[in-house]
Formats: C-alpha cells, sequence, structure tokens
C-alpha cells in the first residue's frame, strides 16, 4: 500500500507546480527523506523518484536540502536498484544548483558513488552521474575530489561514440584538465589519442572541449606536450582553425602558438 500511495505522490508531484509547492509546505519532505533507508526496495525508489519531483520548485530545493537529504541519497545511489540509484543522481544534481550545496555534496561520499555510476549504471544512469559531477566541478575543489574517485577512467571510456554520451564525458573532462592531477589522470589513461580523435570526428563542442583539454595537457608539461605531438595532433588541428566556430578556432591558434614557442626554444637553446 505504502508503495502505491508513493507512486501515485511522484506522479502528482511531476504533474502539478501547486501539488510540488504545496506538499513542500506542509512537511511531505521529511518523511519522503526517511524512506530512502526503507529495505524495501521499491519503496526506496518511490520516495527518491517523488523528491526528485518535488526538487523542480526552487524552495523545495532548499527544504530537501535542509532536511539532511544528501547522506540519504548517497545511501540510495549505493544500495538502491538502478532506477532509484538514477533518481538519487538526479536530486543530487537539482540540489547542486544551490551554490552550497556544490560544496557540501563535492565534500561527501557522494562523488565517489556517482563515479561508481559512471562505470556500472545504465545509459540514463551513466547520463544523470555525469551531468551532476560536472555540476559538481564548477566548484574549483570538487575537482580534484572527482578525479580522485576515479572518474577520469570511465569518462575516456564513455568518450567511446557508441556510448551516445561523448559530449557530456569530455565536457567534465575539459573541466577537471585545468588541475594537475586531471591532466595527468587523462594522459595515464590513454586519453590522448581519442581526444586527438574528437578533434578530426567530433561534434563542434566535442572539437572544442577536446582542442581545450589537449591545450591544458600541454601547458602542463612538456612530455604530455610531447605525446600530444606524437599522436598527430597537428593536421586535425590546423584543419579546426580553418573550418572550426570561433571559439574553437581561437583554442586552436594557443595552441598551435605554444607548439611554435616549444619549437623556438629547442632550436634557441640548440645554438647556445
Amino acid at each position: 500500500m505504502k508503495c502505491k500511495v508513493l507512486l501515485l505522490q511522484s506522479y502528482i508531484f511531476l504533474q502539478s507546480t501547486l501539488w510540488r509547492t504545496a506538499s513542500g509546505q506542509c512537511g511531505a519532505i521529511a518523511p519522503l527523506v526517511s524512506l530512502l533507508h526503507s529495505l524495501v526496495k521499491m519503496t526506496q525508489e518511490h520516495a527518491v523518484t517523488a523528491l526528485l519531483n518535488l526538487s523542480i520548485n526552487e524552495e523545495n530545493k532548499v527544504r530537501i536540502a535542509e532536511s539532511g537529504a544528501i547522506e540519504p541519497l548517497i545511501h540510495v545511489l549505493n544500495t538502491g536498484n538502478m532506477g532509484a540509484k538514477e533518481n538519487s543522481a538526479a536530486t543530487l544534481f537539482s540540489l547542486s544548483v544551490l551554490e552550497e550545496y556544490k560544496i557540501k555534496i563535492g565534500h561527501s561520499a557522494a562523488v565517489k558513488s556517482l563515479a561508481n555510476l559512471l562505470e556500472s549504471g545504465t545509459l540514463d544512469g551513466k547520463k544523470d552521474a555525469a551531468t551532476t559531477l560536472f555540476n559538481l566541478s564548477i566548484f574549483h575543489e570538487n575537482k580534484a575530489r572527482i578525479v580522485q574517485a576515479g572518474a577520469v577512467k570511465y569518462l575516456i571510456e564513455l568518450m567511446d561514440p557508441e556510448t551516445g554520451m561523448l559530449d557530456k564525458a569530455i565536457a567534465l573532462l575539459a573541466n577537471l584538465s585545468t588541475i594537475p592531477e586531471g591532466c595527468s589522470a587523462i594522459a595515464r589513461e590513454d586519453g590522448i589519442p581519442i581526444l586527438v580523435e574528437v578533434v578530426e570526428t567530433g561534434s563542434d563542442r566535442g572539437k572544442l572541449n577536446a582542442a581545450s583539454i589537449l591545450m591544458q595537457l600541454c601547458l602542463h608539461s612538456h612530455k604530455l606536450c610531447n605525446l600530444v605531438l606524437q599522436e598527430g595532433a597537428i593536421p586535425p588541428l590546423v584543419a579546426l582553425s580553418q573550418s572550426g566556430t570561433l571559439r574553437a578556432r581561437q583554442k586552436v591558434q594557443q595552441i598551435l602558438s605554444h607548439f611554435h614557442s616549444q619549437r623556438e626554444g629547442i632550436i634557441a637553446k640548440a645554438k647556445s
């Protein structure tokens, strides 16, 4: 009976802005949060689905966050059925829109659980996890935590075009590449050949992000810069500098200028 009531609540919350607002104001959130620890998997799933639908309302986001929902949502990520895990990740994304909770979620065990979902989730689960981690990565201090959670390995695997997640994966990698740990992990997980391929064959958005990552790798160290060159990056970069979007062309010009400066430095050093 409890499952049926929760399922009906989830449907009503999804359909009605008025019901979402009224339910948040009338104390529906705390009982739903408590049900996230239910041993009955369907009860757990319906409870997290109801919270996700309630979180569409901005005031309810705050109510859910302040009700102590983060740890129970992590519990669902770790123990729930796949539908519950997907909706838990999506609810964490909804809460991470609140700046304060980007920090709190980033400091919690959610990051590791979301990284695990990148590996083991359904396509929808992986998309929810990647979207949530991307939002968390906007806060600079969270980037290292995402790298340390092992997300880079799974993101590079998701850059296979057949996964349907290339653009989402590479957008998150672009954020992670702005820290040294991110650059090292991308190189260690053999991401460079795939990035060069995306520059050549990806979508406009994918090409821009791939070029941005290659730029960060080159700035990170001479060793990584040489690896980028060894993978044959220059021809696709030159092609992108001629046919890409304005932002992509600007990014490529930065990379090519960096290559030129590196070459000039080597020549000058050899002559001295």
